[in-house]
C-alpha cells in the first residue's frame, strides 16, 4: 500500500491565447462557471497535494476569475512558444518550491470531459520510485494528457521549448507508460464548433 502512498502536484496548463476558438476559451462558460473554473474544480476534488494553474494569454482577466481558488498561479512570460514552454515553466517552479514532491499530474483546461475518479485512477496507480509515467489513452491509440510524471522527468521538463509538450518524452520511456482509459472520449475543446456541440452534452 504505502507504495502508492503519494505527494503528486496537479499542473493546469491554461496559458494560451486560444487563437482557433477566437477568444479566451479560459473563460467560456462551461456549467456554473468556465472551462478553466471547472478544471480547477475537479482537480481540487481529486487526492492531489496540491494544485498549480500555468497562465500567460490574457493573465490578469484570467487570474482574477480563478484567484477565489486555493491554487497557486504560475506566470509564464514566454507561453507565446507552446505548451511545452509551461510545461517546462511548471517544472522549474515546482522543483524550486516543492522538491521533496514525487510526481506532476499535468492537465488542461479545455478537455472538460476529464472528472475527478479518472484523474484519482491516474494517482492511485502511481508508483512510487518505478520511475514511472501513468498517462491518458486517446480513441487513436496514442497516449497523452492528463498524464504523471514521476519527479526524475522534472529535469528533462523543464527544457522544454515547443508546443509539442511532453510527447517526445512518452515516446523515449514508452517501456514505463501505464496507460489508462477514461469512460468518456478525451476532447480537447480547440474551435467554436467543438465548445459549442460539446457543451450540450457537458452534465
Amino acid at each position: 500500500m504505502s507504495k502508492h502512498v503519494s505527494n503528486i502536484s496537479i499542473v493546469i496548463l491554461a496559458a494560451g491565447a486560444s487563437k482557433r476558438m477566437g477568444t479566451a476559451k479560459q473563460l467560456l462558460a462551461w456549467g456554473h462557471t468556465t472551462l478553466l473554473g471547472h478544471a480547477v474544480e475537479t482537480a481540487l476534488k481529486t487526492d492531489s497535494k496540491d494544485v498549480f494553474v500555468v497562465l500567460g494569454a490574457n493573465y490578469t482577466t484570467i487570474s482574477d476569475e480563478i484567484s477565489k481558488f486555493p491554487v497557486s498561479i504560475i506566470k509564464n512570460k514566454d507561453w507565446e512558444l507552446g505548451l511545452g514552454k509551461s510545461i517546462a515553466c511548471a517544472a522549474e517552479h515546482i522543483l524550486n518550491l516543492k522538491p521533496e514532491v514525487d510526481a506532476v499530474l499535468i492537465c488542461l483546461a479545455d478537455q472538460p470531459f476529464m472528472d475527478a475518479d479518472f484523474l484519482n485512477t491516474l494517482i492511485q496507480n502511481f508508483t512510487l520510485k518505478t520511475n514511472q509515467i501513468v498517462a491518458t489513452s486517446y480513441a487513436n491509440g496514442i497516449s497523452g494528457v492528463p498524464v504523471i510524471f514521476d519527479k526524475v522527468y522534472l529535469s528533462e521538463l523543464l527544457k522544454l521549448e515547443d508546443d509539442k509538450g511532453a510527447k517526445m518524452l512518452l515516446k523515449k520511456y514508452a517501456s514505463l507508460v501505464k496507460v489508462f482509459k477514461p469512460k468518456l472520449e478525451n476532447v480537447d475543446l480547440d474551435y467554436k464548433e467543438d465548445y459549442e456541440n460539446f457543451r450540450k452534452n457537458e452534465f
